[in-house]
């Protein structure tokens, strides 16, 4: 045990800063709850039998083969689960767990036809496991950025969309989405797309999905013939062969255009390559060879890619009970407890700020953003700087114990810009040094306050006690982002 006084001595740049609530951005037109339309018919109806499934394939996988880099997409068949769900769970098992905050699902439309494409913007997708929330804020982004906006018969009866969702709903179970059906195939659609992605999933934890099939209803030998060329184009990266094919309506895949549009964005990620996960056809069900229908599992991996800090909910959770003990165990004897972590990451060093609240109101909050202690020492110190050293408020009491909520923000480490266009709203905190002054705000006080840059910058100079424009001239600005949890 140490007492609180010594477990002080070693201060180091303390920052405080009031934490809020992530808004979404105002989004178009609501597109609501999409209900299931193909349960009972593509896969299981119960939840039960369709958890079951999954795991059954899941299970049955070649297992989660070894890929160096990181995947930054996948390719995966959307036929009955009985036809194609095997050949899905290996492109699903190499991702399963993976710390993926949104899934965008590239699907063609099988009903409807139109040109350019439909961004499903706002609400979640519902299966018999439950209902999946839109990324709002990723989906207008993306919007934004290609001029694609909703189109309401598009995502009705469009079956290529739904039945990935039970299998995201199994691996990525935190995962939001954003489902994006993609019309008559056209270069210039996959080309805007391509692009737009390329912009909006720069630096975020974002995994994007082509759903497709191969050849349709060839006779066996000549669909594995044909699905082998198409499968050698696409881990060639032929892009320009493939849209030809496509433009000309060549039976060789029903996702083609999502399939290519992976591939044109890969052309902007550092050592792309496909590395093909499954091949399988429709006559390993049905047993015959006459008309089958081909699938398969890919993935794009970038290498050399250096995998973004973050934390399992198992993780965060021993993280959120240190911090409670601490402030609990001080109150009560006086003394900071010593811990043991029972997960090794929390032994890496990061900078990490505590928020404390009381009816959803800030308590407390203070923390270090220098990476000079293992995690869990410096969230259990700034707990009790948060609870007892605040300087705006009183230290907590042993009343208030059970009413508190603590939030948790790990940094990553600082870096310098000196273009403020660098500076994504939403996405980086902020701190500036000027004439011996400093201040730091998180991500999420300009989302809530909706500043701009601009704004965002001004108020940052405001917390350092300099003057609002001093971020124009002199002044270091650094960038950072967060992992947020409570």
């Amino acid at each position: 045990m140490h007492t609180l006084r010594s477990f002080f001595q070693k201060k180091k740049r303390v920052f405080l800063f009031a934490a809020f609530s992530f808004l979404a951005a105002a989004t178009l037109c609501a597109q609501g709850i999409r209900k299931p339309v193909w349960a009972g018919l593509f896969y299981p109806k119960d939840p039960k039998a369709l958890s079951d499934q999954i795991d059954y394939f899941l299970k049955n996988t070649g297992g989660a083969s070894k890929i160096t880099g990181e995947i930054k997409a996948l390719i995966a068949p959307h036929a009955g689960y009985v036809y194609s769900g095997q050949v899905a769970a290996e492109a699903y098992r190499s991702v399963q767990g993976k710390p993926v905050d949104t899934v965008i699902i590239l699907s063609p439309c099988h009903r409807y036809g139109f040109y350019g494409a439909s961004i499903y913007i706002k609400g979640g997708y519902e299966t018999p496991l439950g209902v999946v929330k839109i990324d709002e804020q990723l989906a207008l982004e993306l919007s934004d950025k290609t001029g694609f906006q909703y189109v309401a018969a598009a995502h009705r009866e469009e079956h290529a969309v739904e039945v990935q969702i039970p299998f995201i709903q199994k691996t990525l179970p935190e995962a939001k989405i954003v489902p994006v059906i993609m019309g008559i195939p056209s270069q210039k659609t996959i080309k805007r797309l391509a692009k737009a992605l390329a912009s909006v999933t720069s630096g975020k934890n974002v995994l994007i999905l082509a759903s497709t099939d191969l050849s349709h209803f060839l006779p066996k030998a000549l669909a594995n013939e044909t699905d082998n060329r198409t499968i050698s184009l696409i881990k060639s990266f032929q892009a320009d062969q493939l849209i030809k094919k496509l433009e000309r309506r060549e039976n060789i895949m029903c996702g083609g255009a999502p399939v290519v549009t992976i591939l044109l964005f890969a052309k902007t990620q550092k050592k792309p390559k496909i590395k093909l996960l499954s091949y399988a056809d429709s006559s390993d069900h049905t047993g015959s060879s006459a008309r089958v229908v081909g699938y398969m599992a890919a993935a794009l991996i970038t290498e050399n890619h250096i995998q973004p800090f973050s934390l399992s909910r198992d993780e965060k959770d021993e993280l959120l009970r240190m911090a409670r003990v601490s402030v609990s165990q001080f109150l009560k004897e006086q003394k900071v407890p010593v811990f043991n972590p029972v997960n090794v990451i929390l032994l890496t060093k990061k900078g990490a700020f505590v928020t404390l609240k009381k009816d959803g109101r800030l308590r407390g909050c203070i923390g270090f953003i220098e990476p000079i202690r293992p995690l869990y020492q410096t969230v259990v110190q700034a707990a009790l700087y948060a609870a007892f050293q605040d300087k705006r408020f009183p230290p907590v009491t042993a009343q208030e114990l059970n009413s508190l909520e603590i939030e948790i923000s790990v940094l990553s480490p600082l870096e310098k810009i000196h273009d403020p266009e660098k500076i994504n709203v939403g996405r980086h905190g902020l701190y500036l040094s000027k004439n011996g002054r400093s201040g730091l705000l998180l991500s999420q006080v300009a989302v809530d306050n909706g500043w701009s840059r601009e704004m965002f910058l001004r108020q940052v100079c405001r917390k350092a006690g300099l003057p609002v424009n001093a971020w124009e001239a002199d002044s270091e600005i650094f960038i950072f982002e967060a992992v947020v949890f409570h």
